[in-house]
């Protein structure tokens, strides 16, 4: 949409690049898509470095205005254009919606980014030419993503390390589901930032995580999931998809009526 309010700059509509696009789908908010393919390292060549010098990924550019983390580019989605309101009137909901954001950048989405380097991007990338990813690694700009990166092709995540990280999501979903059998979304009765933030992470685990998150032991998220999954926003966004992560989308179809679960 050539001369868009804002432009983002995204790999899949999933983790952090979904979080500006479902925010700005949910506001209205038309914006110039550019998407740059993660597994061919787009985002550590120089036309991507004129705009964010760090290589990471999403961005957001607003006139002269650069964005480059993803929670504080919602709200500010959120704050600078009209549309419907994406955190909670109350002080106190937006503490809660606040506290998940939080959480889940903090301590959940650590554990759910190394899980899916492990058995997605990893593997993506691992066939491409040695050298090759030797040259890509060595022209990342930021040395904690070099050691990601290089711990993610070269299957170097530890035993001890994806155990902790399976563990943390276990007790995360636990949590989730405590949390959302009391009431419909994260920060309260109202959909909010924290559950754009959520979903973009939290849609694959009944792919990621099957053994603990399903209809039997996790009703009440699965219900939050496919509540969020069937907005018009998400079908908008997901649209953008390139790769099979946008099909694991249909795993949060809501059964046949009479199916078994």
């Amino acid at each position: 949409m050539t001369g868009a309010p804002i432009t983002i700059y995204h790999w899949e509509p999933n983790a952090n690049s979904g979080k500006p696009m479902l925010a700005a789908e949910e506001k209205g908010v038309a914006y110039d898509s550019v998407y740059l393919d993660m597994l061919s390292f787009d985002h550590h060549k120089p036309d991507y470095l004129a705009v964010n010098p760090s290589g990471t990924i999403p961005a957001l550019k607003h006139g002269q205005v650069v964005l480059t983390e993803s929670t504080p580019m919602m709200e500010y989605i959120d704050e600078m254009f009209d549309g419907p309101p994406l955190r909670p009137a109350d002080p106190a909901g937006r503490w809660r919606m606040r506290m998940w954001m939080r959480f889940l950048d903090s301590y959940m989405g650590p554990s759910l980014s190394m899980i899916g380097w492990n058995i997605g991007v990893g593997p993506s990338v691992r066939q491409k030419d040695p050298k090759e990813l030797a040259a890509a690694i060595d022209r990342i700009p930021l040395e904690s993503r070099r050691i990601a990166w290089r711990k993610a092709i070269y299957n170097e995540f530890s035993a001890e390390e994806l155990a902790e990280s399976r563990r943390r999501l276990v007790y995360s979903v636990r949590l989730m589901e405590e949390h959302l059998s009391r009431t419909p979304y994260l920060a309260g009765d109202s959909y909010s930032l924290a559950d754009v933030d959520a979903f973009n992470s939290c849609y694959g685990l009944p792919f990621m995580l099957p053994e603990a998150v399903d209809d039997e032991q996790t009703p009440a998220l699965m219900e939050w999931l496919r509540t969020i999954r069937e907005r018009p926003a998400v079908a908008i966004t997901w649209a953008k998809s390139r790769t099979d992560r946008g099909a694991r989308l249909s795993l949060l179809d809501r059964p046949a009526k009479g199916a078994a679960l």
